[in-house]
C-alpha cells in the first residue's frame, strides 16, 4: 500500500496552516508536507505534528518571488547570498522538523540569452543544499515544473532533471518528481517511475488538466500508483492538489484506495 501525505499548502486551505495538520489527521493522512513553513516557527509546527502524530516529510527552501511571477531564487546569479541565507533557515527547521527531504526549486528565466549562466548557478546553489542537509541524513531534491503554468522555469522535463543528477553525481541528491507537471509537458509519468524510481526522493500528484484531485482530469491514477508501488520507490506520495470543492469532498480517491474490494481508483 503507498503511503500519501497531505501538502497543507493546497489541502485544508479553507483553515489556518496552524489547523491543517489535525484535519490532514482525521482525514485520515499519517504525514504532511508544506511548500512553504515559514510564517509558522518550527517549534509551533513540531507542537502540532506530536499532537496529532504526524510526520512532516517535505519543505522547500524559500523560493523569493518564484510564485508572484518573479524568477524564484536557486538559480539567479545576483542572489547567491540570498539563497545561503534561505539554506540557513530551512536548516534551522530541518533541524527541528526532521523531513525525509527538502526541495531546492530551480526557478525561471526571463532573460533568454542567460539561460545557461542561471543553469550554472542552481547547479552550484545545489551543491550547497547538500552539503547543509546531508549532514542531518536529509536528502535533497529538485523539480521539474511545466512552462505551461510558469513560463521560463529552467527545469521542465525528465530529460533536465536526469542531466542535473548526472552531472552533479551526488548519492545525497533526488528527483521530485510531479505527476501533473510533467503531463502538462505531455511526459508519460508512469514510464519514468518504472525506470528511475530509485533516483525519485519524492512524488507528487494531482490531476491534468485543472490539478484538481484524482477523477478530475485525465490521469489513469489507477494505473500511475500500481506503477509507483510495484516499482523501487520507497518514499511517500504528496496529494498536491487544487481540490474541486472542499478538502474533505475531494478525498474519495483516498476512501476508494482504502477500501478492500477496490485497491485502486
Amino acid at each position: 500500500m503507498l503511503n500519501f501525505s497531505a501538502n497543507l499548502s493546497l489541502l485544508f486551505t479553507e483553515l489556518p496552516l496552524i489547523d491543517r495538520f489535525k484535519a490532514a489527521k482525521q482525514a485520515g493522512f499519517n504525514a504532511v508536507e508544506i511548500q512553504f513553513p515559514y510564517e509558522l516557527s518550527a517549534a509551533a509546527i513540531k507542537n502540532k505534528l506530536d499532537e496529532y502524530d504526524l510526520k512532516l516529510v517535505l519543505f522547500n527552501v524559500d523560493a523569493d518571488d518564484l510564485l508572484q511571477g518573479g524568477e524564484g531564487l536557486a538559480c539567479i546569479p545576483e542572489k547567491r547570498d540570498q539563497f545561503r541565507q534561505a539554506i540557513d533557515q530551512s536548516l534551522e527547521y530541518a533541524k527541528r522538523l526532521k523531513p525525509e527531504v527538502i526541495n531546492v526549486l530551480p526557478g525561471r528565466c526571463l532573460d533568454s540569452s542567460r539561460l545557461q549562466e542561471y543553469l550554472t548557478t542552481f547547479k552550484q546553489n545545489l551543491g550547497v543544499a547538500i552539503e547543509a542537509f546531508a549532514p542531518l541524513g536529509i536528502k535533497t531534491v529538485f523539480e521539474a515544473i511545466n512552462t505551461h503554468d510558469m513560463p521560463g522555469f529552467i527545469i521542465h522535463s525528465g530529460a533536465q532533471m536526469l542531466d542535473v543528477l548526472e552531472k552533479l553525481n551526488r548519492p545525497e541528491l533526488f528527483m521530485q518528481y510531479d505527476i501533473y507537471h510533467m503531463q502538462m509537458m505531455d511526459e508519460k509519468p508512469e514510464k519514468f517511475i518504472a525506470e528511475y524510481a530509485d533516483k525519485i526522493g519524492h512524488i507528487q500528484f494531482a490531476d491534468c488538466p485543472g490539478r484538481g484531485q484524482p477523477g478530475t482530469g485525465q490521469i489513469d491514477f489507477k494505473r500511475i500508483f500500481s506503477v509507483i508501488e510495484k516499482s523501487t520507490y520507497s518514499g511517500w506520495v504528496g496529494a498536491e492538489y487544487k481540490p474541486v470543492g472542499t478538502s474533505t469532498e475531494s478525498l474519495g480517491w483516498l476512501a476508494q484506495l482504502r477500501t478492500p474490494k477496490d485497491a485502486y481508483l
